[in-house]
């Protein structure tokens, strides 16, 4: 199958466009390359892509494509807060088009990387389904409900969406993210010696490391159409339903000589869920995800230990928000985060 992946040289796209090459698949990548040199260790080898920016796509970059796996989007709750007209502009009017795009080209499936923080205020200790209310508290999230409804109404008997609501993501990645929960809070062990809970900790979160999730993709990909045609379907698993406070002591443990430190500055979060994932198993039988947050904690110190992580970098090139700041302050994107070059 020739899949067309966005955002392959973004942190989850970075592994998953292996797996799918694992299986079978011939990958193209299209990213607009914002992140990436936001890398810790060896530079990985991309397929090959299309360097585009999301809102220029044309129906050339769809054209002979079997299905679309879209992963391009501004990526994190602060980012979207920061230019909330770019995240609906990006990730959810751009989405749509190239969603469109794909359908008149003749592309039979889209998977869709949704989020499980469509439930935002879900609140209380009952696991969350995909039939619950979606209660989003982020511009970040709010375009990604915007999208499954659209896509919902583009879904026809030639035009499959899938919408795929990942759990946060954790674990390494060449092209690094450090301003995802489990991953930040390894750093900030091994860097200072402090697992740093600004939140009060009681909040709960579910977690999926990425290479669980490229996993998923690649399974809802060639499964039977009827299993998972215009279906939303919650990625993760339940064993990974931890509060904040848990993740900080499963991190305490893989960093020796670390300690936990609650601050509880920021208070209380609204954003608490526990999520049930039984629908993709029940789809995709015999899928289920092999990590476990303590894993990912071990695997994430081992990779920061080896590649030399080091405070700068940590702060700064593998947190999205500044790397974005970084490249408009000096003058290489424009207010729109486009590229002036």
């Amino acid at each position: 199958m020739r899949v067309l992946l966005t955002g392959h040289q973004g942190y989850l796209g970075t592994v998953m466009a292996p797996v799918l090459t694992a299986a079978g698949h011939e990958v193209v990548g299209l990213d607009a390359g914002l992140f990436a040199d936001c890398v810790l260790g060896p530079r990985p080898a991309d397929p090959t892509g299309h360097r585009v920016d999301l809102r220029d796509v044309t129906a050339e970059h769809v054209a002979g494509v079997d299905a679309v796996i879209h992963l391009a989007a501004l990526s994190n709750d602060p980012l979207g807060s920061l230019a909330p007209e770019l995240t609906y502009d990006i990730n959810h009017h751009a989405s749509v088009r190239l969603a469109r795009l794909a359908r008149d080209a003749g592309v039979g499936r889209f998977l869709y990387a949704s989020t499980c923080s469509v439930y935002g205020a879900a609140g209380g200790d009952d696991l969350v389904t995909e039939d619950a209310p979606l209660r989003p508290v982020t511009p970040y999230a709010e375009s990604k409900v915007r999208v499954e409804d659209d896509l919902h109404a583009l879904a026809d008997g030639d035009f499959t969406p899938v919408y795929m609501r990942n759990a946060t993501a954790f674990g390494y990645s060449p092209r690094l993210r450090a301003d995802i929960v489990l991953n930040n809070l390894v750093g900030h062990a091994l860097l200072s010696g402090e697992v740093l809970v600004l939140s009060d900790g009681t909040p709960w979160r579910p977690l999926v490391h990425a290479a669980d999730i490229a996993r998923a993709f690649t399974a809802a990909l060639t499964a039977p159409r009827e299993a998972v045609h215009d279906r939303a379907f919650n990625i993760g698993s339940e064993v990974n339903n931890v509060t904040v406070a848990e993740i900080a002591e499963q991190v305490a443990e893989a960093v020796s000589d670390s300690k936990v430190v609650i601050t509880g500055e920021t208070g209380a979060d609204p954003r608490s869920y526990r999520v049930d994932f039984s629908r993709f198993r029940a789809a995709i039988p015999g899928f289920d995800c092999e990590w476990t947050v303590k894993q990912g904690a071990l695997e994430l110190a081992d990779a920061y230990r080896k590649h030399g992580l080091v405070q700068e970098d940590f702060e700064q090139r593998f947190t999205r928000l500044a790397v974005l700041r970084a490249a408009s302050d000096a003058g290489d994107v424009d207010a729109t985060l486009r590229w002036r070059r």
